[in-house]
């Protein structure tokens, strides 16, 4: 049997610096490694992800709706991971203050621009993060596949998502 796993994340930025926590070695989902803000949508949010991304904001760092600017939707990432399809809505927005709470979930950190890849992140964040840096902010939502390229090596497979009877 399959099971859906839908979660909600932020690319946090201030100045030139992402906001990113380190998560704690006791968690389930990569222990000690780095991670975007966010977590499980709740059942109630299935159909709201930026809802979801605002709770999971406000949970893991404190900063409120008045705190944070020009949040959009930037990405769908899609993986099967064993039984489990993983769908992650992630976000960007930049943060009005740098101060943020502490959680139990790991510790939050302002990392530089230049210095978020040499972190140790789980692989599909790694190739968002990459495809993000490169392309930068886009008025599209890119849609990530996980899957393997023709060596047989892990690949994420990026396609605007457009309405075709928009465009």
């Amino acid at each position: 049997m399959i099971r859906a796993r839908m979660i909600a994340a932020a690319l946090l930025f201030h100045g030139g610096d992402m906001l990113m926590m380190k998560r704690s070695p006791s968690r389930t989902l990569n222990p000690g490694m780095w991670a975007a803000i966010g977590g499980h949508m709740e059942p109630e949010e299935i159909n709201d992800p930026e809802e979801a991304v605002r709770r999971e904001i406000f949970e893991e760092t404190g900063l409120t709706r008045g705190d944070i600017a020009d949040l959009r939707l930037q990405y769908i990432l899609i993986r099967l991971n064993r039984q489990e399809v993983r769908q992650q809505f992630i976000y960007t927005a930049r943060a009005a203050r740098r101060d943020v709470s502490e959680t139990d979930e790991g510790e939050l950190h302002w990392i530089p621009r230049a210095e978020v890849l040499k972190r140790d992140i789980p692989f599909i964040f790694r190739e968002l993060l990459a495809h993000y840096f490169r392309t930068g902010p886009s008025s599209c939502v890119w849609v990530g596949t996980a899957g393997y390229d023709a060596a047989s090596r892990p690949a994420v497979r990026w396609t605007a998502l457009v309405d075709p009877l928009q465009v």
